[in-house]
């Protein structure tokens, strides 16, 4: 192998490590986005829910966009995909938004997540492949067109707290809400 072309493939090579230890750092760095008790809170028990709250995500926005709720509370929303492609409902900081986009990149580039439906087959060769594959998160529902979904959470506080679709390209047009501090 010449010179030139061994450079390339160890640059190629370190390329590839780097974007790998980026995403997996991504995942440690909020729970993969998905999952166990975070300081934004956790999965909650449906028995000690208070009450729920019905969300409607359209393509590109939520119905209502702004939520308020209190520290320690526990919600059950009723998420409905009123819109005509997949949509996720994720609550989580600004910057675990930001580190999940990867994950729901890597989903798109390995055939699971498509416009109007998720590829359950693909998802499980990604996950036999990859030892992971689609989210089961506490903090996330991931729906295709016409789909509705539960989540129970139960809130540590709701300073910093956004619900958003991570899906490539939603949040930055604009598919994100507030959670507000209830008086």
């Amino acid at each position: 192998m010449n010179h030139r072309l061994y450079a390339r493939a160890v640059a190629a090579a370190l390329a590839l490590s780097l974007s790998v230890a980026g995403i997996a750092s991504a995942q440690m760095s909020h729970g993969g986005g998905h999952g166990a008790a975070m300081s934004i809170g956790q999965p909650g028990d449906a028995s000690a829910v208070g009450r729920t709250i019905e969300i409607t995500m359209h393509d590109n926005y939520y119905e209502p966009e702004t939520l308020s709720v209190s520290e320690g509370e526990t919600v059950r929303f009723l998420v409905k995909n009123a819109g005509a492609i997949v949509h996720e409902f994720n609550i989580a900081t600004a910057e675990m938004h930001k580190a999940h986009e990867a994950e729901m990149q890597m989903l798109v580039d390995h055939g699971v997540l498509m416009p109007d439906r998720i590829d359950r087959a693909a998802a499980e060769k990604m996950k036999t492949s990859m030892g992971h594959g689609m989210h089961a998160a506490g903090n996330s529902l991931l729906l295709e067109p016409g789909q509705s979904g539960e989540l129970i959470w139960r809130f540590a506080d709701a300073k910093d707290l956004e619900f958003a679709c991570n899906v490539p390209g939603h949040y930055q047009a604009g598919m994100m809400g507030d959670f507000r501090k209830a008086n």
